[in-house]
């Protein structure tokens, strides 16, 4: 497997299981810096290497009334003092091609969205950043069809690659985690993420925006690590209830603590 690495973290064969969280969109800098610096504690405290998440602009709502946040100029700010403050690398998505440039400068890990996983200019222009480049899997894909997206980002030369699975579309407004792909896509040679909160969202489920599972993230969580995954992709926030987008599936601090003790102990058995 490609060893794919930032700064000490590592992910691939042997490697520690690795978190990537944070909340779904940038709020302000004060709460990035305080969700950051709890979610630090606690995965520090589970000995788990830590990438913090959160979007500067949420393109692909369902609703023109849905928060999207803060945009790319102000967001990327935001995160850019989180990374320096905290020492801690940086994961966003990047939904245009001509922002590629300007995220590259703060971003450690750029992020394809979902829904945009097939756009070709998107994907060569984040490979051409040189960054590590997250793909994630659309929802209306077959775990084997992300390898012509993998060759988009190793035509320039980037093997720098992460595919994060995030459930597949099932009937309406239901997604469904079919474990196997975590296993099909490792063998293609590159580290395999499981997003479980995304995997419990329901698409358009409340109507004119999405609503979610949130009780069967850690079930995934703990299934997804035990039959074989690099790292966690969650969404977290204090209060999901108050959350301006995707809180019917994110997790608190607590649920997160629970969660990791959980699945640190079900790695080291394996």
């Amino acid at each position: 497997m490609q060893q794919v690495s930032i700064k000490n973290i590592k992910f691939g064969d042997k490697q520690p299981l690795v978190l990537i969280a944070g909340p779904c969109v940038i709020q302000s800098l004060s709460f990035c810096l305080d969700t950051a610096k709890k979610i630090k504690r606690i995965a520090d405290d589970c000995g788990m290497p830590f990438i913090f998440k959160s979007s500067f602009d949420k393109a692909n709502r369902l609703s023109i009334d849905s928060y999207r946040g803060p945009g790319l100029i102000k967001g990327l700010a935001i995160l850019k003092s989180v990374k320096q403050q905290l020492k801690i690398p940086i994961l966003s998505d990047v939904h245009c091609a001509k922002d590629m440039p300007a995220a590259a400068q703060v971003l450690d890990i750029i992020q394809i969205p979902a829904f945009l996983c097939r756009q070709t200019d998107l994907i060569v222009a984040a490979a051409k950043t040189g960054k590590i480049v997250n793909i994630k899997k659309g929802q209306f894909l077959a775990p084997w069809d992300i390898l012509p997206i993998i060759k988009k980002v190793e035509s320039v030369g980037n093997k720098q690659i992460l595919i994060t699975e995030r459930g597949v579309s099932f009937g309406y407004n239901n997604l469904v985690t079919d474990f196997r792909s975590l296993g099909i896509m490792r063998a293609l040679g590159y580290p395999v993420i499981y997003d479980a909160t995304h995997s419990v969202q329901l698409p358009g489920g409340s109507g004119d925006c999405s609503s979610g599972q949130s009780e069967f993230v850690t079930g995934l969580s703990r299934a997804a690590v035990a039959f074989g995954c690099d790292g966690l992709f969650l969404e977290v926030h204090p209060d999901p209830a108050q959350a301006p987008c995707d809180g019917a599936n994110m997790i608190n601090f607590k649920e997160l603590e629970t969660l990791l003790k959980q699945v640190t102990k079900i790695r080291k058995a394996l």
